[in-house]
């Protein structure tokens, strides 16, 4: 099993300074902005993958 994703940049400020909060599962503290803020996966859509959809017309 791999690890968990940890974000890559703070989704307020856009600053790289990121640290795992205390709070709990999820939370991360920015030291930038000093904002925090948690990643929570939802789950998958309902519509689901579609190999041949990428957005554009079918040629």
């Amino acid at each position: 099993m791999s690890e968990r994703a940890a974000p890559f940049y703070c989704p307020y400020c856009g600053d790289e300074d990121l640290r795992p909060s205390e709070e709990g599962h999820g939370a991360w503290e920015c030291h930038g902005c000093n904002r925090a803020f948690q990643v929570k996966y939802l789950g998958l859509l309902t519509r689901g993958f579609r190999p041949n959809d990428t957005g554009g017309e079918a040629i």
